[in-house]
This record gives structure tokens, C-alpha cells and sequence, in this order.
């Protein structure tokens, strides 16, 4: 009995020593981006050049992790028509998602960022509802308004709003509700799971293609011009390590939990990155109704994500059974956001 306590006590501390791991690793990303991004010292603007950097580093790792050191596999059953119908558009779409949102730091706040976020379960919604794989409801639809709302106070709140930042945050949600909708279609249509390392494995290279396409014509001359090739190339190296890392502790809190506790975890996080930018950057004003209509929306994702759980587990948890280490592609990547 004192053995099983024992064994129960280590595997509870292990598993919240995973969800801190996740949240610390998640908030500080944004923090380091949007350092990297904004700070004079580091004086590296180039939103599409770091998520280049960001894609090419976690091919690189993933080749050499899975193929050279071979300490995690890639998953069967990849087909050359599956990448071609489903991978590559989760690739462009990703690198949308990733180059937006990371330009947008150069215009607006973390913590008003972060509050734009919260639209993402409407975005998404939405273009389900489009391509066939959510049905409208009365539910669903007051749960749509409510998030709505509450990001409309949050903006209305904002002090220092600046729209060009607004509308490259947009983007990247668009972007990102597209990634999370093509990934649906690639399992339900498809009936393929992979694990994190498998994603990553297939998805960078793809997304590093369309990214190194526009910053060719957006950035490599600017960056030629202002001699940026050699500054700071320790941090920018950081700085994709723990983008890798941050994938991987996803992986690692899921593993051991649930997708519900991810879900719960992304939520804290989100509270302490909109918190701590406030004292970490200057240009961070919070205000009451910030606050206030963000507590709206973050209420309004709560309902989403127990409505999308619910359903979820209504599918069919003997077909996680089979798949212990595989998680469906739907999970929300948290590279770079």
C-alpha cells in the first residue's frame, strides 16, 4: 500500500513538473520573441527571417533526432498523396500563421496579442461549418457570440491600439484556424494520427519552403543592407531551441495527461503571459476593461473546449487505446504563439 502511495505521489509530481514545464516553456517563447523581435540590443526585425530560422532548425533536429541518432521514430503511413493533398497546405498555412503572428509583436502588445487570440475557436467554427465539419447550433452559436463579445471589450479597452498590429494578428488566426481545419480533414478523412515528433518531421521542412519564398523578396535585402547576418547568432540559436523544446513538452503533458489538461494548461498560460507582459514591456497598458472583456472571451473558451472534449470522447476512446503515444493532429501547436 505505502509502495502504490509512493508510486502514485511520483507520478502526480512528475506529471504537474510537465504542465509547469509547458506553461514555462510556452509564455516564455512569446516573451523571447517578442525580445528577439522588438529589442534594440538583439536589433533582429525580421519576423519572417526568425520563423525561417525557427522551421529549418526543427528540420534539421528532426532529421537528425529520428533518422541519424534514431532516440524517436516517425509514424506510418504517410502517402505521397497525403502530403500532397494534406501536408502541404498544413505547411503554408502554418508558416502563415507562424510569420503573422510574429510580425504582429513589431505592432502591438503581448498581452493585447494574446487577447486577439481568444477569437481563434470562432475562426475556427466558422470555416468548419463551411467545409462540412461542425454543425451550426443554438450552443454553439451563443458560445461563438460570447467569445466574440468578450474580445470586442478587450479591444475597445485597449489604450495604445495600433490596427496595422490588429490585422497581422488577425491573419495569423485566420491562418492558424485554417492549419486546425486542415489537420481535422487530415484525420477524419484520412484516419491518420501522428505523434509530435512525426509532425514536426513532416510539417517544418514543408513550411520552410513558404516562408523562405516571401522573405527572398521581403527581408533578405534589408537584412543584406543592415548587416544583420552576423548579430547575436547565439540568442537566435536559443531561440529555436526552445521552440523545439516547446513542441516537445506538449508532447510530453499529453503523454501523461490528457488533451483536456492541455487545454486547461493553455488557458493558465495565457492569463500569465497577458499578467507578466504588463510588467516585463513598456508598451503593455492594461486596463479594466481589458481585463474584463478578456474574461469574457477566455469564459467563452472554456465552453468551446469542454463542448470540443465532450464530443470528442463521444468518438471513440478505444481508438486512443490502440495509439498511446499518438495524438491527433488537431492538438493546437504552440510553436512560436
Amino acid at each position: 500500500m505505502a509502495d502504490r502511495s509512493r508510486s502514485f505521489l511520483k507520478e502526480g509530481t512528475v506529471t504537474y513538473a510537465y504542465i509547469l514545464l509547458y506553461i514555462a516553456l510556452s509564455s516564455g517563447q512569446i516573451f523571447f520573441n517578442k525580445w528577439v523581435l522588438s529589442s534594440k540590443e538583439i536589433n533582429f526585425p525580421y519576423p519572417l527571417g526568425l520563423t525561417l530560422l525557427h522551421m529549418v532548425f526543427s528540420s534539421v533536429l528532426c532529421f537528425v533526432l529520428t533518422k541519424v541518432f534514431k532516440v524517436m521514430r516517425v509514424e506510418e503511413g504517410m502517402t505521397l498523396e497525403i502530403y500532397t493533398t494534406s501536408v502541404i497546405p498544413i505547411g503554408a498555412t502554418f508558416a502563415m500563421t507562424l510569420w503573422l503572428g510574429n510580425t504582429a509583436y513589431l505592432y502591438i502588445s503581448v498581452a493585447f496579442a494574446q487577447m486577439l487570440k481568444a477569437i481563434m475557436p470562432v475562426a475556427v467554427f466558422v470555416l468548419g461549418v463551411a467545409a462540412g465539419l461542425e454543425m451550426m447550433s443554438c450552443r454553439m452559436l451563443f458560445i461563438m457570440s460570447v467569445i466574440s463579445f468578450g474580445v470586442l471589450v478587450a479591444s475597445y479597452g485597449e489604450i495604445n491600439i495600433n490596427w496595422i498590429g490588429v490585422v497581422y494578428q488577425m491573419g495569423g488566426v485566420v491562418g492558424e484556424a485554417l492549419r486546425l481545419i486542415f489537420m481535422e480533414i487530415l484525420v477524419k478523412r484520412k484516419g491518420l494520427k501522428l505523434n509530435p515528433i512525426s509532425v514536426m518531421y513532416y510539417v517544418s521542412p514543408c513550411s520552410s519552403v513558404f516562408l523562405f519564398i516571401p522573405w527572398i523578396f521581403l527581408e533578405k535585402s534589408r537584412m543584406e543592407a543592415h548587416g544583420t547576418w552576423n548579430l547575436q547568432p547565439l540568442v537566435l540559436m536559443l531561440n529555436s531551441l526552445c521552440t523545439f523544446a516547446l513542441n516537445l513538452s506538449v508532447f510530453l503533458v499529453i503523454s501523461h495527461t490528457s488533451a483536456l489538461t492541455i487545454r486547461v494548461a493553455g488557458v493558465v498560460k495565457d492569463w500569465v503571459v497577458v499578467l507578466l507582459s504588463a510588467l516585463l514591456f513598456a508598451d503593455t497598458k492594461l486596463t479594466i476593461i481589458n481585463l474584463f472583456g478578456y474574461a469574457i472571451a477566455i469564459a467563452g473558451v472554456a465552453a468551446y473546449n469542454n463542448h470540443k472534449l465532450k464530443k470528442e470522447a463521444s468518438k471513440g476512446s478505444s481508438d486512443e487505446s490502440k495509439h498511446p503515444e499518438s495524438i491527433p493532429l488537431t492538438e493546437p501547436s504552440t510553436s512560436n504563439s
